[in-house]
């Protein structure tokens, strides 16, 4: 016994030495690393004097609303040095694997922005996957996180920048570059990762949010969900410290943000160009509900045609003629087999025929169904602001959205502007629908008379 007591106590002194030895071994990784970044950003100074903004944007051939600010933001940043007599390069960090052309041909069909190759330059990422919700079937958030660190740490090493943002919510990028670079960290945050919010859902296991899949199972899984969560906030607002700068699309994002990360977030509405849908006529307009959004889980196109059916289902004359129409791109396969399902339930439904799916469309497209519409939707639980509801508006059409986030604090002001419902079921939805029909119908007898 006493041989093997010694034993032990003589192995927990090269166990110590061995922690040690890791310990010094990634300080000194750290460091060459470092050095080797601050190098190359010095001969890059050195050969071009321009600083280097660089937007990490690794989804950025989308065509929804964070690239309309990614595109605005690109624009903005010439005009801001060049105000200030100051010369600047910027770069976009992008997983799509897709040609410069491409990409700004995709900003000039989708939002009608005008890029050159002298606006911006693209730095290919080849490890995106790692930030794809399909690789992290379980823990998603916390894998998500980690992967962005890794594809924020190839960003770094291909180009290192003077100012980095963030413009996709990849708070946990931020230690990487400060780490790594030492540059300077500003990020436009469109929805915090984790919420108080969604927080308050698991713990009231409230069904029918985005994330809450295991809040209603009850017992220890909610318990130890609602834990994962409480320490993965706390991770949040510690990588999100790490930020100089901190923008925020809407009142509802900036109120979570400076809860989770603390200090005064500042509040920058994504750009709404409103000057031509405010130009559409408002008659004569025809039968539509209009929804414009991406075909994302969290737009919940399906409480869409639930509640369309109840609509012709419990108002079938008024409704008789009504076409629902879902207006969105799709991003992968997975929206994809999304747009197939919801056409499936349509059928379930039996209101397949009254519904149209409008894919991909260009904006010259969008604006003449924005134009056709009398009544739009919007279902998305905390829509973090709602550049769609915005674009409804302007263009005549009434729109009825989720009495959550960014519609509520910002947008829309009841009775006045639209109309907002709650989540206690569809039912709200069917009663703002009928409202608008009814209003649309007056609106529409008044200006031809």
């Amino acid at each position: 016994i006493n041989a093997e007591y010694g034993q032990r106590n003589r192995s927990l002194p090269t166990m110590f030495a061995l922690i040690l030895y890791c310990v010094a071994c990634l300080v000194l990784l750290w460091l060459v690393v470092r050095l080797s970044l601050s190098a190359r950003r010095r001969m890059r100074r050195f050969d071009d004097a321009r600083t280097l903004v660089a937007f990490f944007h690794p989804y950025s051939h989308g065509g929804g609303g964070g690239e309309r600010v990614l595109w605005r933001a690109v624009q903005e940043t010439h005009a801001l040095f060049a105000a200030r007599g100051a010369r600047v390069r910027v770069a976009v960090y992008t997983g799509d694997g897709v040609s410069a052309a491409d990409m700004r041909a995709r900003a000039l069909e989708r939002f009608g922005l005008q890029l050159s190759s002298d606006d911006v330059e693209f730095v290919p990422l080849y490890w995106r996957a790692w930030v794809a919700a399909e690789r992290w079937p379980r823990f998603t958030l916390l894998g998500q996180s980690l992967g962005s660190m890794l594809l924020a740490a190839e960003a770094a090493w291909r180009a290192p920048p003077d100012i980095f943002v963030d413009s996709m919510g990849y708070a946990f990028s931020f230690p990487i570059l400060a780490a790594l670079v030492g540059c300077r960290i500003a990020c436009y945050v469109h929805y915090p990762t984790i919420s108080t919010d969604m927080l308050d859902a698991v713990a009231e296991c409230r069904p029918g949010t985005v994330h809450n899949s295991d809040s209603s199972a009850g017992g220890w899984r909610r318990s130890a969900k609602l834990i994962y969560y409480r320490l993965f906030a706390r991770l949040y607002g510690a990588v999100g410290s790490c930020a100089q700068l901190v923008l925020c699309n809407s009142s509802w994002t900036s109120a979570h943000i400076a809860a989770l990360w603390g200090g005064s977030p500042l509040v920058v509405f994504p750009p709404c160009d409103t000057r031509a849908l405010s130009q559409l006529p408002l008659a004569p307009r025809e039968q539509r509900v209009l929804s414009v959004a991406q075909f994302r889980p969290e737009k919940d196109h399906a409480l869409q045609l639930r509640a369309f059916a109840l609509l012709r289902e419990r108002h079938a004359a008024a409704a008789r003629d009504t076409t629902l129409v879902l207006l969105g791109g799709m991003r992968n396969d997975g929206d994809r087999a999304r747009v197939d399902a919801l056409r499936k339930l349509a059928h379930s439904l039996g209101i397949d025929e009254h519904v149209e799916f409008l894919l991909n469309v260009p904006l010259d497209e969008l604006q003449s169904e924005l134009g056709r519409a009398s009544v739009g939707l919007h279902t998305m639980w905390n829509e973090h602001f709602g550049i769609g509801v915005v674009e409804l508006m302007a263009a005549g059409v009434i729109c009825v959205a989720h009495n959550s986030g960014g519609p509520r604090t910002d947008i829309v002001d009841v009775g006045k502007t639209g109309f907002l419902a709650s989540t206690a079921g569809e039912r709200g939805w069917v009663a703002g629908w009928c409202v608008c029909v009814c209003v649309c119908v007056c609106v529409c007898v008044c200006v031809c008379v």
